[in-house]
């Protein structure tokens, strides 16, 4: 479904002549393409949802370190258009999780699971990404259940 998705966005960008949407697409769509074809070559299915959300999330983080980066450096532009491009990408996000919904949800899978060190926090994790792929930001998730554990 959400293979269609961007194959549909880019055709209308393509239409309206949108060449920011345009090349973020065609980014998002490499990418894809190429963790298909890795896939492939270990003989697996091409990826799936939970990974394509998971690719999609990674873009972001990416794009927003890259902003940090151009900031500092005094290149607004260049920050703009990556601060454009993540707003092309998350349109095709889930909508993400407070920050008070994250440590909620990390309070009871923790209480669920039995973790109770910093040891169990793969476990938690792994659960979290498998129930909450594209819906939750697992950089700060981990923080919070990095608390949560000491």
């Amino acid at each position: 479904m959400l293979r269609n998705s961007l194959n549909d966005a880019l055709k209308d960008a393509m239409r309206n002549k949108d060449k920011l949407a345009i090349s973020t697409l065609r980014l998002i769509l490499a990418a894809m393409k190429d963790r298909d074809i890795a896939a492939r070559g270990e003989g697996r299915d091409p990826i799936g949802e939970e990974d394509l959300l998971e690719m999609l999330q990674k873009m972001i983080r990416q794009r927003r370190d890259s902003i940090e980066m151009y900031e500092k450096a005094g290149r607004t532009e260049l920050a703009e258009r990556e601060q454009s491009e993540i707003g092309v990408i998350e349109v095709f996000l889930p909508k993400q999780m407070s920050a008070e919904e994250v440590e909620q949800v990390v309070i009871d899978l923790i209480a669920e699971l039995g973790a109770d060190s910093i040891k169990d926090m793969g476990k938690v994790m792994g659960a979290l990404k498998s129930t909450y792929a594209g819906k939750m930001d697992f950089g700060k998730a981990s923080a919070v259940v990095k608390k949560q554990l000491v």
